[in-house]
């Protein structure tokens, strides 16, 4: 056997095996004479079945399976021991005249090279690190939630400003008819809000739809429809009163507190403001932290540029796709791909030149961290190591879990990466700021 490699140009070459009679005889003809101790032949015994028989039968199948075999094995080890680093996999390239019944055959594969680069991490501007802070208008609110979530209804004769007034939507048109609690607070607009003041159980109020509420997803659970219906409906809907309720919030009290976060923990609404913040701002890094992974990746994409082998990367989609496609669909669908192949690219090359591979040991702890947290929102604030190497055992054991919670962990110690060597400025903004900036 022989294999040589010709080097069209630097991201495309043609590998050609070659492979003699010698290569795979010996393997044929063992495997031909195990089939002729077992085959059962009508006319002949078992083991007596004449070789040539035999041959004819099944040897043009036995010679073409164990060729397809020893090819392919020597062009993995081959691409390995030659440490080519291919892009998708060998295409076998048409061969006029190809014959099987010829003792020494010739293989073409086309391959695709990866390109040689160097990552551009850093552009001519920083890139912005968001800080996003619990602001005192942000606090207050949630506060006031709280206060309203643990709080009392009391009964009124008459609505006002800020009450919650129970009802039913109807609209018999579009068969809606739903029971539903109205906060005044989240009503739209004057007009609209001055239909409810004032009324009284029994009342009956006519509204459309449209701009009926601050939140747009409101009328989804107000009218029991689907986001796709609630877009842009605008008809008109009744609303007749059967509860007004006003809120009497609970007292920031030692009880409330204790409710919220276990005995002692919380002793005065300045302690539970800190916390508020501090929770809320855990919260808020994991999305700047996804941020800045979104922007460095954009900011990579865009400064690090490399050629690809385009001609065989579509000639390799068209081949190994699920169904047959034309030059163009290949053509599309390798645009659809080529940005997230780029970045797999440099973020295989950055993972190797800077060896963040993820070891085991790394996973587990990750694991248990991932699982900490969770058990934490439950209130389970100190699990024994023990609970925490178990649960971690059993979702390792599991080899989707394993995919997706190692993908976490390389996403993170690339981060990490990031942050020590990329060009950033870090900008303290409030949570409404940061979504005006971000989703412009």
């Amino acid at each position: 056997m022989n294999i040589s490699k010709e080097q069209l140009d630097e991201l495309n070459a043609v590998v050609t095996v070659d492979i003699t009679k010698e290569d795979y005889s010996d393997k044929v003809d063992k495997i031909l004479s195990d089939y002729r101790k077992n085959a059962n032949i009508p006319g002949f015994r078992k083991g007596h079945v004449p070789m040539g028989l035999v041959k004819k039968q099944y040897g043009k199948a036995v010679l073409v399976d164990e060729v397809n075999k020893l090819l392919q094995d020597a062009l993995n080890k081959y691409l390995t021991e030659e440490k080519l680093d291919v892009l998708g996999n060998p295409l076998p390239k048409e061969q006029e005249n190809f014959d099987w019944d010829t003792d020494d055959y010739s293989f073409e594969f086309e391959l695709g090279l990866a390109p040689k680069f160097e990552v551009k991490l850093n552009g001519k501007k920083a890139i912005t690190h968001y800080k996003i802070v619990a602001n005192d208008e942000m606090i207050d609110n949630q506060i006031k939630t709280i206060q309203k979530q643990y709080g009392k209804l009391i009964p009124k004769d008459v609505a006002e400003k800020d009450d919650l007034i129970a009802g039913s939507f109807v609209n018999e048109e579009k068969e809606i008819d739903n029971p539903f609690t109205v906060s005044l607070d989240k009503i739209k607009g004057k007009k609209n809000l001055d239909k409810f003041i004032g009324a009284k159980v029994g009342d009956v109020i006519t509204l459309k739809t449209k701009g009926l509420f601050n939140d747009d997803h409101d009328l989804v659970s107000a009218l029991k429809i689907s986001n796709d219906d609630a877009q842009d409906l605008n008809i008109e809907v009744t609303f007749t009163v059967t509860e007004v309720n006003t809120q009497e919030l609970a007292d920031l009290d030692q009880e409330l507190f204790d409710k919220l976060y276990g005995p002692g923990v919380i002793k005065t609404v300045s302690d539970l403001k800190e916390k508020i913040k501090e929770d809320a701002e855990r919260q808020f890094e994991q999305q700047s932290e996804q941020q800045l992974l979104n922007d460095i990746t954009e900011n990579v994409l865009e400064n690090t540029n490399f050629d690809l082998p385009i001609e065989f990367l579509k000639k390799w989609i068209r081949a190994t796709g699920e169904q047959p496609l034309t030059e163009d669909e290949a053509k599309d669908e390798y645009e659809k791909s080529e940005k997230g192949l780029r970045y797999q690219l440099i973020e295989g090359k950055i993972i190797n030149d800077n060896n963040l591979q993820v070891t085991f040991d790394e996973l587990k702890d990750f694991a248990k961290d991932l699982i900490k947290g969770q058990m934490a929102q439950f209130g389970q604030n100190s699990p024994e190591d023990k609970e925490l190497e178990d649960i971690a055992a059993r979702i390792l054991s599991n080899q989707d879990e394993v995919k997706r919670i190692s993908e976490q962990l390389m996403s993170k110690k690339l981060l990490n990466y990031y942050k020590e060597n990329a060009k950033l400025k870090v900008k303290e903004v409030s949570f409404d700021e940061f979504i005006k900036e971000v989703y412009k």
